[in-house]
């Protein structure tokens, strides 16, 4: 069983905001890698963070994702860093990964650089957005299948650019 759609993006991008949406436009269900390793571990995943380390966090988030993609068929949201795990790329190959790409300006605006994103903490939370960014970038392009612009969007536009890319790609495939 595959999910229909794997959300991928950085912090601030709207993985999950448009997972939801998406998967009701879809009529399909929603899950999100995030919410299951909370719910798995029964702490927050800045705790995780800040007891096991950052490895131990991405060989959790790992084994998560493989579980989602093996059972969930509907719309699965992954961490904006669950990518960098070589095991996560290869299991999402074969699926429909969307990637939403934002940039910098709107990043910063919607995380609003808080404390709550491990990876932000610390003495300059712009400069480390931006240099996840960069360090991302090609990565989520790697394994994506389809990439939506999320800057200066409603959710619901982002959603309907997917639906229609989605459209695009089944009408040729035909």
């Amino acid at each position: 069983m595959k999910p229909c759609i794997v959300i991928v993006g950085p912090p601030g991008s709207g993985k999950t905001t448009v997972g939801r949406l998406l998967a009701a436009r879809l009529g399909v269900s929603f899950r999100d890698s995030d919410e299951d390793i909370v719910a798995r571990q029964g702490k927050s995943i800045t705790d995780i963070f800040t007891a096991d380390g950052e490895p131990v966090f991405r060989e959790i988030e790992a084994d998560v994702i493989a579980d989602a993609l093996r059972d969930h068929d509907g719309v699965l949201s992954v961490g904006g860093g669950s990518v960098l795990t070589p095991a996560t790329q290869e299991r999402l190959r074969g699926h429909h990964v969307v990637f939403l790409n934002v940039g910098f300006a709107a990043g910063v605006q919607r995380v609003g650089l808080s404390t709550a994103r491990p990876l932000l903490a610390g003495v300059n939370p712009r400069a480390a957005y931006r240099s996840l960014l960069e360090a991302r970038l090609p990565v989520y392009r790697a394994v994506a299948t389809t990439e939506v612009g999320t800057d200066n969007r409603t959710p619901e536009d982002v959603v309907a650019a997917i639906v229609a890319q989605l459209n695009e790609k089944l009408e040729k495939t035909q």
